[in-house]
């Protein structure tokens, strides 16, 4: 077995040097040496449809890339980057950070992901039908409730925000586990739960097919429930969703935020990763219409510090146009 991961390592090394090699030169590399595993997210997010615009600007700007899209979720992603299934992946900041320091829900740390470039904003909502008379975060006792897959992001942030008022899974009526966003849809419009909670962009397009069908609620959290989730996880914090948003809400609604971003396989080449920089940088408008929350991306946004070791490529490009 040993000797087996080692060829493989090899192999995996040889593709990455050849492709390395023909980018800087210019050239279209072997078809052996064009393919590159991007793991995007869940069904019925954004990350899949932004995923496939990247794809779109990185195989345009860079001579003999390919890219291979298959869906994801942040912490799985992480993973697989490390594990070697993938050679990059959307992450969220503060579960990447955990991954780095080896914290749950990671069995180790891990030690082949590195920080590409930092994209949006996440926001964590919990949307509620409008009759089922939950108003605050608390007001999930004894709810039939929907989540993410266990091991994903908004399933673990799901127990935090639980856990700031004192419950858990088994505080609920009944807890739920779907691999989709539209799974969740479908489990509120048919009166299977009550209350689903998702991290994404704003507005998400499930939380509005949802509005679309049934009356909803967002449900927001104060500066005391921010400060508990801190304690957590330093990485989160507080950002509004505006009035207006979805369907019938008509006030802003807090909730807890925290950074969507790219990550690579550290050992992927150097050139192959300077040159995905460089081209997102200078085309990230055209995401825009994809994510409107990407809107202003720049350079130096992208090269905010989240404790996340940059990429060799990532960091080379954003010496060379001053944003570190």
């Amino acid at each position: 077995m040993k000797h087996s991961t080692s060829r493989r390592a090899a192999a995996v090394r040889g593709v990455g040097l050849a492709l390395g090699a023909a980018l800087s030169l210019g050239l279209a590399p072997a078809a052996s040496a064009q393919q590159v595993t991007f793991m995007t997210g869940p069904q019925g997010g954004s990350w899949i449809p932004l995923g496939g615009a990247l794809k779109g600007i990185w195989e345009k700007a860079v001579p003999g890339l390919k890219i291979q899209m298959t869906p994801g979720a942040g912490i799985s992603n992480v993973r697989g980057v490390d594990a070697g299934k993938a050679h990059i992946g959307f992450g969220n900041s503060i579960t990447t950070v955990d991954g780095v320091k080896g914290n749950p829900p990671y069995p180790k740390a891990t030690t082949n992901v590195c920080q590409v470039a930092n994209l949006y904003p996440q926001y964590f909502q919990v949307v509620a039908l409008a009759d089922a008379g939950i108003n605050t975060v608390a007001d999930l006792k004894g709810k039939a409730s929907v989540m993410q897959s266990r091991g994903n992001t908004a399933e673990l942030i799901t127990q935090h925000i639980l856990k700031t008022q004192g419950l858990t899974y088994d505080s609920l009526r009944k807890a739920n586990f779907v691999a989709s966003y539209d799974d969740a849809v479908s489990m509120l419009k048919d009166g299977q739960a009550e209350v689903f909670t998702l991290g994404t962009t704003a507005p998400a397009s499930s939380v509005m097919n949802l509005a679309s069908a049934r009356d909803i609620k967002l449900i927001g959290v104060d500066e005391k429930t921010l400060a508990e989730m801190k304690k957590i996880n330093p990485g989160y914090n507080m950002a509004t969703i505006k009035a207006g948003t979805y369907q019938k809400q008509d006030k802003d609604v807090n909730v807890i935020a925290y950074s969507t971003h790219l990550v690579a396989a550290c050992d992927l080449p150097e050139d192959v990763v300077y040159n995905m920089t460089k081209s997102l940088a200078e085309n990230a408008a055209d995401l825009v219409a994809v994510v409107k929350a990407v809107s202003g991306l720049d350079a130096k946004k992208m090269a905010q510090d989240i404790g996340v070791p940059f990429h060799k490529g990532s960091e080379k490009y954003y010496k060379e146009v001053g944003a570190l």
